[in-house]
């Protein structure tokens, strides 16, 4: 059984790391866009164009991060007896033909993963494929996910 504490604290360091690697990388192309040797010689020069727009989108990832981490501080992981069904704050596994899949759900930042105890999980939004599937089902329930265009079902295993 995984603690969903430290799991969650995990998810955290990770996209607090990843919201500060983006951070910096937008302060420098915001450095970029300002500097003076990125004036345009000639009006087909873009350099400090371009680097404005790659600063302004960094700067909106870096947004969504820190609305990511603070919907994660206020995620609701407080243990669930097995018959509750899935929901914002559960884990669950669910069994896939190369293996199994272990994930937490959580309202931002689907497909982050983290390696803890020697397995990886990854986040799975409400609104992700999966994540419309598995919410309100149960250890045992299946679902159903197309692979390859064809649909198959695929068994929850577990559930926290």
């Amino acid at each position: 059984m995984i603690d969903k504490q430290h799991l969650l604290r995990a998810f955290l360091a990770r996209l607090e790391r990843d919201l500060d690697v983006i951070t910096r990388a937008a302060l420098l192309a915001r450095d970029e866009a300002i500097d003076e040797e990125s004036r345009a010689e000639s009006k087909w020069d873009t350099r400090g164009q371009e680097a404005a727009y790659l600063a302004e989108g960094q700067a909106k990832m870096a947004a969504e991060l820190t609305e990511a981490i603070n919907l994660f501080r206020e995620l609701d992981v407080s243990p669930t007896l097995p018959p509750d069904p899935i929901r914002a704050g559960s884990v669950f596994v669910v069994k896939q033909p190369n293996g199994e899949m272990n994930a937490l759900v959580a309202p931002r930042a689907g497909g982050t993963e983290v390696t803890l105890n020697g397995k990886t999980f990854t986040v799975v939004t409400p609104t992700s494929p999966i994540g419309r599937e598995v919410l309100g089902k149960r250890a045992g329930d299946f679902i159903t996910m197309t692979v390859r265009r064809k649909p198959q079902p695929f068994e929850i295993l577990s559930t926290d």
